[in-house]
């Protein structure tokens, strides 16, 4: 069938955001008198869990103690905040090809989805930064983990942006950088390139139709040809 879309994530895939992520999670936690401090190691092993929330909840049965249900909702709105803010500082640039495939597509007459875990803020607060507009200008569709029941690696996410392209799975390609993110687009019925992200490299990508560093990689530009033509 021919490629009418490509569906890309949004953290570690479009840009190395999980260090903004970390810092605005540590800020929040000291702002609210806290006593949790997630090193490089923790948040490694935390991005297992998707889902800013469900990973403040996993770290709190780790350690056996922590904020209620409510609290950490509250503590999830102001790291929100924390990571627009360190954003807007600059810093946080697009991985390596990711800006010519967005230009690549749109002169190709692709449309453009976003398939990710975090919430719209987030995704508005990166495009600000990398593209100095809303996402919305960006792309033709978001979907985001706040308007899906299940998180990945659920497919529910890529259904979405599916549902709102108006196309079948076969029809588009989706852009991951992780083992969770791989599989909601495989159980989506999707393609899959898979650039592995400085939290994300030692994970098992099996079953992806690529894997390449970024997406400057002399591999992709010719896959990505094949399946243009």
């Amino acid at each position: 069938m021919t490629l009418r879309a490509l569906i890309l994530d949004v953290d570690g895939t479009l840009a190395e955001t999980e260090e903004a992520h970390r810092r605005a999670f540590n800020d929040s936690f000291a702002e609210a008198g806290l006593d949790w401090h997630w090193t490089v190691s923790d948040y490694t092993q935390l991005l297992k869990t998707t889902g800013g929330k469900e990973r403040m909840a996993a770290h709190r049965a780790a350690v056996g103690h922590g904020p209620s249900d409510a609290e950490i909702a509250a503590l999830h709105r102001r790291k929100t905040a924390r990571y627009g803010e360190i954003l807007a500082q600059g810093g946080v640039a697009l991985r390596p090809g990711v800006a010519d495939l967005i230009r690549t597509a749109r002169a190709r007459g692709l449309t453009l989805a976003i398939a990710t875990t975090t919430n719209r803020p987030n995704v508005d607060a990166l495009a600000m930064a990398c593209w100095n507009q809303p996402a919305a200008q960006v792309f033709d569709v978001i979907a985001a983990g706040d308007e899906v029941a299940a998180k990945k690696p659920a497919p529910d996410v890529f259904l979405l942006a599916l549902q709102g392209l108006a196309i079948p799975p076969d029809q588009a390609l989706a852009f991951e950088d992780s083992r969770n993110g791989l599989h909601s687009a495989r159980a989506a019925g999707l393609r899959v390139v898979v650039t592995p992200s400085l939290y994300t490299q030692s994970e098992d990508f099996s079953g992806a139709d690529l894997i390449v560093p970024d997406l400057t990689d002399a591999s992709f530009a010719a896959r990505f040809a094949q399946w243009l033509a």
